[in-house]
């Protein structure tokens, strides 16, 4: 079936667009100008393909637009740039006609997480940078206003632009530190979309599925990162399950009570495919270990014995790398499987030296089902009274509210 001009045009957005931003920006420095640029050759695209046909090479065609009109852009604001300042911005925006035009796009992520930029707004540029999302899109998925979202990737914006942060990918001995940026990052966006738990908001299931994206696109350009495997892999085993965490009714269910023939198998595959070729560096790294908790969970539901004790080895290694409170109250609730509810509790009493926790729901949601288990109806019944008033997503806290209903009976 022939294409009409603006299906053509809709593909190159999708396909390229992040590609033709990455490579304009790389070259000018000016992140907030390259979008504009190229926001304005797909303006004049729509009027210019149905009227003259559609170009050979869109990408090319588009990204030639894109780098006259930026030109023109840094001519208006700076009234006295030189001509060899305009060939030389021109000249890092040219692309061989032959062999296309180089990918900046891991750069890019680079760029945007930066240590210069704001923590807050190094995930939000991300998916604006990378996959277009536009402020109030964006604003939704993070729960805040996009006026203030707006200012957040604005401000980022400008940082790049006036600090001149370069669009390059670390030097090895710095890409360690900058590369847990960028995947702490990516992780932040799907833990976005991933806690919208009863599927009724798009938008943050969407966030959801562009992090995959992210995480695949990581993956893809630094192929011997095993940290970027393990990535890719925790957030595909967490929304394979996506389709059983909630039933028919749109009420939420914990893992431990999901129909299993509900899960995606072809993404479970993917995922111990990638959780594989990370294992595969002989490197352990938090995403892995975490990656390599949910395999167990997964394969232990789907052949009906979860090995809590293999589980309860891994949070050790997680614990011990990370230090993280969040995974030792993860290691509580299994270690209570492993050794009973007191000891769950007890562990958890040790996370309670951090302050931090008592503002976390997790803490309390687990606390309250271990007190529960020990017998403790009073004490869990206040736990879950927490927990209830800490939780921001309707379903949870309708299921917490039913947990904590069935200790009165």
């Amino acid at each position: 079936m022939h294409q009409q001009p603006h299906e053509i045009l809709d593909g190159v957005v999708r396909s390229s667009r992040a590609k033709l931003v990455a490579f304009l920006a790389a070259g000018s420095g000016d992140l907030a100008a390259a979008e504009d640029a190229l926001s304005e050759a797909f303006a004049t695209a729509l009027v210019a393909w149905p009227k003259d046909g559609c170009p050979a090479n869109p990408e090319a065609w588009l990204l030639t637009v894109a780098r006259r009109k930026l030109i023109d852009a840094v001519r208006r604001q700076r009234e006295i740039a030189s001509s060899e300042e305009l060939e030389e911005l021109a000249t890092s925006m040219t692309a061989d006609p032959e062999h296309g035009f180089p990918d900046q796009r891991l750069a890019l992520l680079f760029a945007c997480a930066h240590p210069a930029i704001d923590p807050v707004a190094r995930a939000p540029l991300m998916l604006q940078a990378v996959l277009g999302l536009d402020a109030a899109q964006i604003a939704n998925a993070f729960l805040v206003s996009p006026a203030a979202m707006a200012q957040r990737l604005v401000r980022a914006k400008i940082k790049i632009r006036d600090t001149r942060i370069p669009f390059r990918v670390p030097d090895r001995d710095e890409l360690p530190e900058r590369l847990d940026t960028v995947l702490n990052a990516i992780y932040a966006c799907y833990a976005e979309g991933w806690s919208e738990a009863a599927g009724a908001d798009p938008v943050r299931m969407e966030l959801a599925a562009e992090a995959i994206f992210m995480g695949r696109l990581l993956a893809e350009l630094i192929p011997d990162e095993p940290e970027a495997w393990g990535l890719l892999a925790l957030m595909l085993f967490a929304e394979a399950r996506r389709p059983a965490r909630r039933n028919a009714a749109g009420e939420f269910v914990p893992l431990m009570q999901q129909n299993c023939t509900q899960w995606d198998g072809q993404m479970i595959a993917e995922a111990e495919a990638a959780l594989r070729r990370a294992s595969g560096a002989g490197v352990i790294g938090r995403f892995q270990l975490e990656a390599a908790i949910q395999s167990a969970h997964t394969d232990g539901l789907l052949r009906g014995r979860v090995e809590w004790s293999a589980i309860l080895r891994l949070y050790d290694a997680l614990v011990q790398l990370t230090r993280s409170p969040v995974a030792e109250i993860n290691r509580a609730m299994v270690l209570a499987e492993v050794d009973g509810p007191q000891a769950g509790l007890y562990a958890l009493d040790w996370v309670r030296t951090d302050k931090r926790v008592n503002e976390y729901q997790p803490y309390w949601a687990v606390r309250a089902n271990l007190l529960a288990r020990a017998g403790k109806s009073d004490e869990a019944r206040h736990a879950y009274g927490i927990a209830i008033g800490l939780e921001r997503e309707p379903a949870v806290r309708s299921y917490l509210q039913q947990l904590c209903e069935k200790l009165r009976d």
